[in-house]
């Protein structure tokens, strides 16, 4: 069976895109190398899970959605939106830029925040410098067809020293199966900088099947802090493929949120690569499967900074017949002294025919480190379900007792209130 990919398009087909964009050359180039790529190499290798069996036909036109106003988008999106504050918001549908606010306090600071087509056009020497260099388009056949085929995303660029309070929000809707969904989002924050970025992906409609293929890449400066939280919640129809990739200097932070809330086949890899002395990176990951899902999630750090730390929590609940392949994976280079990496991954499966493995691997190369791990995967505790039963519990909210508790340590420990319910909100969608 091959490994490599259908291509959606051609190359001539990708030149006139850009063309019709108005891009520089030099983004006509990278999606002309990455059409190029997409056709020589292969899926990615995921632990236990065949990708090319997947459902990965459909990507989609290259044209962009006709703009709408914010009214006009689903109700799922608009109440992810505070009613009385539209400040500090990017939302977009099938990749179209619908609405873009920053208040004038952050873009006083020089604090930008746009889509990522606008970025292009009016600060192409910042998007050219960091687009696709934490997720490179030669590593394998997905990474990239994103880059050649990307439209829509976000471009967020804090300034040296400049604190944000407020959480800054992007929102990604996706309502028509032949418009192509490849959002691609860049957060940089310069040194001693301090960010929180939060963003959303839902599927409304009668979406058909179509793939979403994204990639979030986050560089974090010498001392400053990034808090990156991202919840996606599309329907079955949707195939999720998804990077997220965050490049850390010298006692910065990346503090990854994501609640992998999918209703169809979903895989995602969340990696930080700690470059600098002192960094670190705590990355908290929730998720439910459902249905015949298959999901296949991985959180990564590799350390090469001394004194590095990286801290990852992976909580999944599998009904009926889903599968979910659950990796955790901490690498510590040679002269990475010092470093520390600890993760846990804790698999709860509540139907004989759910399946869910958890992969805990440590790779060391260096031996002045600590590392640790722990990994388990179970059913339900009969005897905590007949303890709550015997107060009077029925069966059914008794085992919805046991689920949050089990997906407490997470959702609890999330900074961020208005995601902490939006979360308990999907959980319960998931597990009604």
């Amino acid at each position: 069976m091959t490994t490599s990919i259908l291509l959606p398009t051609t190359l001539e087909e990708i030149k006139q895109a850009s063309a019709n964009r108005g891009e520089p050359a030099w983004l006509t180039e990278s999606r002309v190398k990455g059409i190029t790529l997409a056709g020589e190499l292969q899926l990615p290798k995921l632990e236990k899970t065949k990708l090319e069996r997947w459902n990965l036909q459909n990507y989609g036109s290259l044209h962009q959605t006709a703009l709408s106003q914010l009214t006009e988008i689903p109700a799922e999106a608009s109440s992810l939106i505070d009613e009385e504050q539209h400040t500090n918001l990017v939302v977009f549908r099938n990749s179209g830029s619908v609405y873009t606010a920053l208040s004038n306090e952050l873009a006083e600071k020089g604090v930008i925040f746009t889509d990522l087509q606008s970025a292009v056009a009016n600060h192409p020497e910042l998007v050219q410098k960091y687009l696709h260099t934490a997720v490179k388009a030669d590593e394998n056949a997905v990474s990239a067809l994103h880059s050649a085929l990307w439209h829509g995303g976000v471009f967020l660029y804090v300034p040296k020293n400049v604190e944000i309070s407020v959480p800054l929000q992007s929102i990604f809707v996706l309502d028509d199966s032949n418009k192509g969904f490849a959002p691609h989002v860049i957060v940089v924050a310069e040194a001693n900088s301090q960010i929180t970025y939060v963003d959303n992906y839902i599927s409304a409609g009668n979406v058909e099947q179509v793939v979403h293929h994204g990639v979030a890449e986050v560089f974090v400066g010498a001392g400053a802090k990034v808090r990156f939280a991202s919840v996606h919640q599309f329907e079955l129809a949707v195939t999720d493929l998804t990077y997220r990739r965050a490049i850390v200097d010298n006692d910065g932070s990346i503090e990854w949120i994501v609640g992998e809330m999918n209703n169809g086949d979903a895989m995602s890899e969340t990696l930080s690569i700690l470059n600098g002395n002192g960094s670190t990176s705590d990355a908290k990951i929730i998720a439910v499967g459902s249905g015949s899902q298959r999901l296949n999630y991985t959180t990564k750090a590799i350390h090469f900074g001394k004194s590095s730390d990286s801290q990852m929590i992976t909580r999944a609940v599998m009904r009926e017949e889903a599968t979910a392949i659950i990796n955790g994976i901490t690498k510590i280079e040679k002269g990475a002294t010092k470093a520390n990496g600890e993760q846990t991954e804790k698999v709860l499966m509540l139907s004989p025919k759910a399946r869910g493995d958890a992969n805990p691997i440590l790779l060391i190369d260096e031996d002045d480190v600590t590392a640790g791990h722990a990994a388990s995967v179970g059913k339900v505790n009969a005897e905590q379900i007949y303890y709550l039963m015997s107060r009077g519990v029925s069966r059914a909210d008794a085992e919805r007792l046991i689920i949050y508790g089990f997906l407490a340590p997470v959702v609890s420990d999330i900074p961020l209130e208005q995601l902490q319910k939006q979360l308990q909100g999907l959980i319960e969608g998931k597990l009604a």
